[in-house]
């Protein structure tokens, strides 16, 4: 097991550019006056400054991820084979391939290696950058090189410090975003000492370094900034045209990068969708945004051989219904509020038939069947019957993919950060129901309206986007706490920007009958200030005692197991055993693996099922031809889990293959009534036993205190 262990002692105010102060309009089509507070060098002033110190943020976090690592494993000191144990599960997998083009002859060598590779999984020939998004391992690779830096830097650190660098691009692209939305670089700056001081709960780059989404999120959120600055009224044509290219590029790399890019681009376009049946955003821009989202993953469809999950993505359908429907329903925002509404519940049916027709048609031609198990974890998860599919039942038991824990928001808490977001988020969903109720009623007609002008807060259309965002992506969060990352880093942005927002605090003010134009200002800057403080005050210490923290990487049984297989086993071997164990074994030793842990592939799913009979309750003949069908030379137990006790009962691997098979559950505790007693033992028990029904099929070759190895024989 990997542990980490103590480490022994030995070796201002300022104007917003382009950012009304105060806007009169409600829908994004209306006039807006001109903004003249301030002068050329004020603004000039102001954006240099702020500009300073979003790169400055971004560097300092990048740094301080970078620290955070060096200290928790003491990486610049431990060996080559203790650094790749240390990127865990599939972080190891996905490093393996930029090891393998970095020691490859030529690139083209590389290339060559990754289009037809047959060691991923034995006996089958799979294409590497179809089936799997690394792109980006390719990219560095050859980048490395190519530029001059072999003698000075290893590619391990070419890679890690890549990653730690995009941190410094995604904290400026927030540090942007609430810039963009609040006019006042102060927001920004809140926002990045916000995503800082709330680190676990905000990223784990420093832990999972090669993980897909540490490369795809910054890209995100440069995505976001540019979706808001597009959203901005009274852009000119040039700058509208050259945001675009930026939103296309930005949601390019992003789906490049993570193989889960089309479920977030559809929340994404589910909220475009839902503020423009609503009149919220501008139609046109809009509808550059879907088909930005349509073109950029069809370009990484080609750039993956055409893989059929992308084409298949529930995005491309949804996007071209709408598309579709808009061209059926072409006086969509016209009549009166009952009229409205009815095209309104009419068109959303449209879309929603038109969606599952044309990806039902799309899966059916290509016969794609690539993330059935996502479908069948989510139809669990949300209650719409139990089952004993084991993929789905692998998903439900890790709490990753479980309810976000309520300890989260104490976390949240502390920074204060939670309790502003909700305070702002509250402010702003009212204000999103007025302005979306006086959108389709029309306000010159609705007396009630008129009565509550005073009081109510103009929704600009990025400040729409960014409600709307914020509340799906929240709702994604809460309900699978691995994507809790999505909603918290968009978190620190909203609740920075309604800290600093002129709006909010007018219309506070107003509804206590206290607003002046000074107070409103004085309060916008004094209350982020204040809060500043505050993190400052609080949260400095523990930051400075935790990069003075110093720890090493330890996991002598690992080390030892990956030292033998690379000493005393041929090159061209072929090993069994867990996803995430196998992981490591290609990283460290380059031997051929059964199974692996990316798993957006259904044949792939069945291997792991079946590989996995080793730790079910089934006889040697069966597991050893099991094994030997998939051309196993070594099978790798893990007592971890033979013996798990990380789980409670009926989520233990083991329970889950009993279950599946349909066999009795270990232990105390209730069984479903159809399940029956297996007739053999537990596999990775008895072998250990050495009873001649065993000895027949396998040898132990190696042991240690958590893994033994054995090899198969291969008379049957």
């Amino acid at each position: 097991m990997t542990t980490v262990r103590q480490r022994r002692v030995g070796k201002g105010t300022e104007a917003a550019e382009d950012q009304p102060s105060e806007e009169t309009n409600v829908k994004p089509d209306g006039k807006i006056p001109s903004d003249h507070t301030g002068g050329k060098l004020w603004n000039i002033l102001s954006v240099t400054v702020g500009g300073i110190v979003a790169i400055s943020l971004g560097l300092l976090t990048s740094v301080y991820v970078a620290t955070l690592h060096e200290n928790d494993l003491w990486f610049s000191n431990i060996k080559e084979v203790e650094r790749e144990i240390s990127f865990r599960t599939e972080c190891g997998l996905y490093y393996s391939y930029y090891k393998q083009m970095i020691q490859a002859a030529s690139i083209q060598q590389g290339l060559h290696g990754l289009v037809y590779d047959n060691k991923t999984e034995s006996v089958r020939t799979i294409n590497i950058l179809e089936r799997m998004n690394v792109y980006q391992e390719v990219f560095l690779s050859i980048l490395y090189r190519i530029l001059p830096i072999q003698q000075y830097l290893e590619p391990v650190y070419f890679y890690i410090y890549t990653l730690f660098g995009l941190q410094a691009v995604y904290v400026i692209a927030l540090y942007v975003t609430s810039w963009l939305l609040s006019g006042t670089w102060l927001s920004g700056l809140l926002a990045a000492c916000w995503y800082i001081t709330n680190r676990v709960d905000t990223t784990r780059v420093e832990f999972t370094i090669p993980l897909r989404e540490n490369w795809a999120l910054p890209f995100f959120a440069v995505q976001i900034a540019a979706i808001t600055y597009l959203l901005r009224n009274h852009l000119q044509p040039v700058q509208e045209r050259l945001t675009l290219i930026a939103v296309f590029i930005a949601t390019f790399l992003f789906s490049l990068t993570w193989q889960f890019n089309q479920f977030m681009m559809l929340i994404q376009a589910l909220a475009l969708f839902i503020l423009d049946c609503l009149d919220m955003l501008p139609t046109a821009k809009v509808t550059w945004l879907y088909i930005i989202q349509i073109s950029g993953l069809l370009l990484v469809c080609v750039l993956q051989f055409f893989n059929s999950m992308i084409l298949g993505s529930l995005l491309i359908s949804f996007n071209a219904s709408v598309l579709i429907a808009r061209t059926i329903q072409k006086n969509l925002k016209k009549g009166g509020l009952i009229n409205r509404l009815g095209k309104l519940i009419l068109h959303v049916l449209l879309v929603l038939c038109l969606t599952l027709l044309i990806n039902k048609f799309i899966k059916k031609i290509l016969n794609l069947e690539s993330d059935e198990h996502i479908f069948k974890f989510l139809k669990a998860k949300f209650g719409f019957g139990a089952t004993r599919d084991f993929d789905a039942n692998l998903y439900l038991c890790e709490e990753a993919f479980g309810l976000l824990p309520l300890n989260t928001f104490s976390r949240l808490s502390d920074t204060l950060l939670f309790y502003v977001y909700v305070f702002v988020l509250f402010l702003m969903a009212v204000a999103a129901v007025v302005v979306a109720f006086r959108n389709l009623s029309g306000s010159n007609q609705v007396r009630l309206m008129e009565k509550m002008e005073e009081y109510t807060i103009t929704l600009k259309p990025d400040a729409a986007y960014s409600l709307v965002h914020t509340v799906l992506f929240g709702c994604l969060a809460l309900s699978t706490m691995r994507m809790k990352y999505l909603w918290t880093s968009h978190m620190c942005v909203f609740a920075s920007f309604g800290l600093c927002s002129t709006e909010v605090w007018k219309l506070i003010l107003k509804c206590v009958h206290l607003y002046t134009s000074q107070r409103a200002q004085v309060i916008k800057y004094s209350i982020p200030i204040i809060t500043l403080l505050y993190i400052s005050y609080k949260f400095w210490p523990g930051i400075m005692d935790e990069l003075s923290e110093l720890r090493e990487f330890y996991d002598p049984d690992t080390v030892e197991l990956m030292n033998w297989i690379k000493s005393n086993t041929p090159n061209t071997a072929v090993f069994a055993g867990s996803m995430q164990l196998l992981a490591g074994v290609k990283l460290c030793t380059g031997r051929t693996l059964t199974n692996h842990p990316h798993y957006e592939d259904k044949n792939l799913r069945e291997r792991t099922k079946q590989i996995y009979q080793i730790y079910a309750k089934r006889s040697p003949e069966d597991v050893h031809g099991i094994l030997r069908s998939f051309g196993t030379d070594y099978v790798i137990l893990e007592d971890s889990i033979c013996y798990e006790r990380r789980h409670s009962r009926g989520c233990r691997l083991r329970d889950l293959l009993d279950v599946a098979n349909g066999h009795i559950m270990d232990g105390l505790g209730e069984n479903e009534p159809d399940l029956k007693p297996s007739l053999y033992p537990r596999f990775c028990e008895e072998i250990k036993k050495n009873l001649p029904s065993y000895t027949t099929h396998f040898t132990r070759v190696f042991q240690n205190k958590t893994f033994h190895v054995y090899k198969l024989a291969k008379h049957k």
